[in-house]
């Protein structure tokens, strides 16, 4: 008899875990199904912006400057002047011509642009706000801190160029490596044609014109096909280049447009952005393709 009872109660008990269990699983999915539905984040309003200006002016003191550049907020320690036409001219340019160009979507927070005078200013301040050794004597940019850092000293490429990473992160969080910093090293060496925003030829091109020569290129399925850790590190020299000079190339042609929509359309069925390249050159022999891109590549100057 008490075998029977002892029975029962482990039955009746695994009855319980059972439908405990059951019951924990069923609220989890309801949960994800409506951590699913949630808001797209709200548009900064013009009030945000303001108080950000007003609390960085507080925190700094004299010594710099302050000024709202939407949807930047740009910070200099250079005479007041010079940070108001940097603001103006280069932030305020490029973000202008970057959104006729490709962009809908200014980014879900506020992004504070620093621009330090000299390298001195600018490693300091790294240390001071961030925490941080930079690993570029240029600028970069920090989106776990909200901010483009740069070495203004060093010029403004690199401050256009670092401007497209928050403008894409905004539009097309998904895009791959190779075509952000394709896109953003483009913009290093800029200008305008015809009012539109276009990339020069700049610095990166005797290298790759170097690796070229020396047959030392990935294709172009590779370079597409690089993870984020395979494009910054295992970098073999040249990714940068390959990926500036093909946007260039598009460019060129007229493509780069149309190039930038197709694969945002696409990306869930063409992650790597390969298949709409190729589409959108025409080409059905890519390795040929190659060969004529390369020969063109050799051809280009940089004075």
């Amino acid at each position: 008899m008490m075998k029977h009872v002892l029975l029962l109660l482990c039955l009746w008990v695994g009855v319980v875990v059972l439908w405990a269990g059951w019951s924990t699983c069923a609220d989890d999915t309801d949960t994800d199904t409506g951590s699913a539905e949630t808001e797209a984040p709200k548009p900064i309003t013009d009030e945000q912006y303001q108080q950000r200006v007003a609390h960085l002016r507080k925190q700094l003191g004299d010594g710099y400057t302050v000024v709202l550049s939407k949807p930047f907020v740009v910070v200099g320690d250079e005479p007041a002047a010079v940070v108001q036409r940097r603001a103006q001219r280069t932030v305020g340019w490029a973000v202008k011509r970057l959104k006729e160009a490709y962009f809908t979507k200014d980014p879900d927070r506020i992004i504070t642009v620093w621009l330090f005078k000299d390298k001195a200013s600018y490693e300091s301040h790294c240390e001071k706000l961030f925490n941080i050794e930079p690993t570029t004597p240029f600028g970069f940019y920090s989106p776990g801190n909200d901010a483009l850092v740069m070495n203004i000293a060093t010029g403004g490429g690199t401050l256009v160029h670092e401007i497209v990473h928050p403008l894409v992160e905004a539009n097309f969080p998904e895009c791959p490596a190779w075509f952000n910093e394709g896109l953003g090293s483009l913009y290093e060496q800029s200008g305008e044609r015809n009012k539109r925003i276009v990339g020069f030829t700049n610095w990166r091109l005797p290298g790759l014109q170097k690796a070229i020569r020396a047959k030392k290129l990935p294709t172009f399925k590779s370079l597409c096909s690089t993870t984020t850790h395979e494009f910054y590190r295992q970098d073999p020299g040249t990714n940068y280049g390959q990926a500036r000079y093909l946007c260039y190339y598009l460019q060129e042609k007229g493509l780069l447009r149309r190039y930038y929509r197709a694969f945002h359309k696409n990306h869930e069925d063409d992650p790597t952005g390969y298949d709409t390249l190729v589409t959108v050159l025409g080409e059905r022999d890519m390795a040929a393709f190659q060969k004529r891109w390369e020969a063109w590549v050799l051809k280009l100057e940089f004075k």
